[in-house]
């Protein structure tokens, strides 16, 4: 007989897969994911290992639900930021969004780490996990398409309306978030800004900046701005 949502039977198994993923992060909050290990999870929760396949089929099973949650996590920060920062200037809901995703990642460093490295070195994320990454990114599209791109980025601006010329789902994509700009425009400028984003983000969250004498934040704000500046964003 089926299981139907929201049964008892199916209350319990979501709880029991809740505490099976709470359990994989501790490990990977200590020993990064390459410390991760379905075994140890199952001593962890008191339980022998072959119990756990009842849940997930296997450890890449279980890394891949904790990255897709990760970028939800991600997601939700982001979107808060924007619905938040809604009618200020594009410029202010920039720094909202980067704020608010830097934010994310020092408070949660090692989901961080999942998203942004590999857990391990024969480890491939299925394709699906792509759309909750670019969810991630949809309300930078839609800041960065009030711009107008520097003459600098004419290359990339061509790269990426290729891009979008010949992948239906992207061009989708900025069309769902940014439905009025330039698409290339769009694409080019959040990927410039993504990966200034993430060059602040990555080296805070390993550590890099200790003892250098200045706020990660600071260092964030002063990029978001020269950004925007050369974005010519209002």
């Amino acid at each position: 007989m089926a299981v139907r949502d929201g049964t008892p039977r199916q209350r319990y198994r979501d709880q029991v897969r809740a505490e099976i993923k709470q359990a994989a992060l501790v490990q990977i909050a200590s020993g990064g994911a390459a410390a991760l290990s379905l075994n140890a999870v199952a001593k962890q929760l008191g339980v022998t290992g072959p119990a756990l396949y009842k849940y997930f089929r296997n450890r890449d099973d279980l890394l891949t639900e904790l990255i897709s949650d990760g970028y939800d996590s991600a997601a939700a920060a982001v979107r808060a930021a924007a619905g938040a920062a809604a009618g200020r200037s594009p410029r202010e809901r920039l720094h909202a969004l980067a704020a608010a995703y830097r934010e994310w990642a020092v408070t949660a460093p090692h989901l961080y780490h999942l998203l942004a490295g590999t857990p391990s070195p024969d480890y491939a994320a299925p394709p699906e996990t792509l759309d909750r990454a670019r969810a991630a990114l949809g309300p930078f599209l839609a800041v960065v398409a009030h711009g107008v791109r520097p003459p600098e980025a004419e290359g990339l601006t061509a790269q990426m309306e290729r891009w979008a010329a010949e992948n239906a789902p992207v061009a989708a994509w900025v069309r769902a978030h940014a439905p009025e700009g330039d698409p290339a425009t769009a694409l080019a400028g959040a990927v410039v800004v993504w990966s200034r984003l993430h060059g602040v983000v990555s080296l805070e969250v390993q550590g890099q900046f200790d003892g250098m004498g200045h706020r990660p934040a600071t260092l964030m704000e002063a990029e978001i701005e020269a950004f925007a500046t050369a974005w010519n964003l209002p």
